[in-house]
């Protein structure tokens, strides 16, 4: 319950603000403000159904990080996740589409949340290209990677892993499927802008990951205590991506319930938390040395979730479908851990 503390602490404060704006611009004060309190309760549980997977492929990078950093990315990171990503970058996202200023969007967003959330569904095509190719790029470089020795699903693992001798595999393989989603599935006038997008997740996804092998790589001494606090800020920035690339959906699919910006960035926050509160709690706990398919899902869990962003550059696909895409995932890599588990417990034991 340690871990959570402060999960729970952000939530109080949340839950506050949130009576407060709702009694303030609610139908009523004791109405408004109870209505949006359980709104927010409720945003902050889709966002933990709908990131679970995201915890775990956070799990796996955090584990490697020094504890700084693992601190860092539970208190700065939060407040990058919560006003940084599911604020101010959707209100960019509209600036750039309407080429308007930044505040005259802010504006618009609590004065006109209607118009605002028409201006934001109308950016998905920036927004799924993006975390699409990003989102792909993590699955592909784990399930392509020739040093990975552990296979959940042998006979398909076994032979993409033979791929992966083949130099940026991963970056041809995400920009082919670009195309072919851009060909096929975006109206002309649109096939700049996602062709771009989805070139600027690739190219992020390359510089974090090539800077951060670059500093691990330093020469010992000095420069390698350098080494390791510049790869220890790449991870955390890959992370924040990371996070950025599964909370479009829930930015976007948040607006199906309220059109009220606050209480959405509320109750996102609130969800955000508690990731990585479990975050850290699987690391600490050491549960994906226990649970050992658990990467192995929710990296197909990334996986599927990057094939649906893509797809949805012209097809309406349910956030509730891809919640139960990744549930699924999830559960059926734990059912594997258990039973590897059982019928190896020598090596169970050498984990504990």
């Amino acid at each position: 319950m340690e871990h959570f503390k402060l999960s729970f602490q952000v939530t109080a404060v949340c839950l506050v603000i949130a009576l407060i704006w709702g009694g303030v611009t609610g139908d009523g004060i004791i109405v408004g403000s109870l209505s949006a309190a359980f709104i927010a309760v409720i945003l902050g549980v889709m966002e933990v159904s709908l990131s679970f997977d995201n915890a775990i492929v956070n799990a796996a990078v955090l584990k490697t990080m020094e504890e700084k950093w693992q601190h860092y990315f539970l208190t700065w990171g939060i407040m990058i996740a919560v006003f940084g990503m599911r604020l101010i970058f959707p209100l960019a996202i509209v600036a750039v589409a309407t080429e308007m200023g930044m505040w005259d969007v802010a504006v618009m967003a609590i004065t006109h949340p209607q118009q605002y959330a028409q201006h934001l569904t109308d950016s998905h095509i920036l927004i799924s290209a993006f975390g699409g190719t990003f989102l792909l790029m993590v699955f592909l470089d784990f399930i392509l990677d020739e040093g990975k020795d552990l296979h959940w699903i042998k006979i398909i693992e076994e032979k993409l892993v033979l791929l992966g001798k083949l130099e940026s595999i991963e970056i041809m393989v995400t920009l082919t499927s670009l195309l072919i989603a851009q060909s096929y599935l975006v109206s002309s006038e649109d096939k700049a802008s996602a062709m771009i997008a989805g070139v600027v997740g690739i190219v992020l996804y390359v510089i974090v990951g090539s800077l951060s092998a670059l500093f691990e790589n330093e020469e010992v001494g000095e420069a390698a205590v350098k080494g390791v606090q510049k790869a220890g800020l790449m991870s955390f920035i890959y992370l924040e991506i990371l996070d950025a690339s599964f909370s479009f959906d829930g930015v976007i699919g948040a607006f199906a319930i309220t059109k009220d910006v606050v209480i959405i960035m509320l109750g996102l926050g609130i969800g955000a938390m508690f990731v990585r509160s479990l975050t850290v709690y699987l690391v600490k706990q050491g549960t994906l040395d226990l649970y050992i398919f658990l990467e192995h899902g929710a990296h197909y869990a990334i996986g599927a979730l990057a094939v649906i962003m893509l797809c949805s550059l012209s097809i309406h696909i349910s956030e509730i479908f891809t919640g139960l895409i990744g549930a699924a995932f999830i559960g059926l890599s734990f059912y594997s851990s258990l039973r590897h588990n059982k019928l190896n417990p020598s090596e169970t034991i050498s984990n504990d």
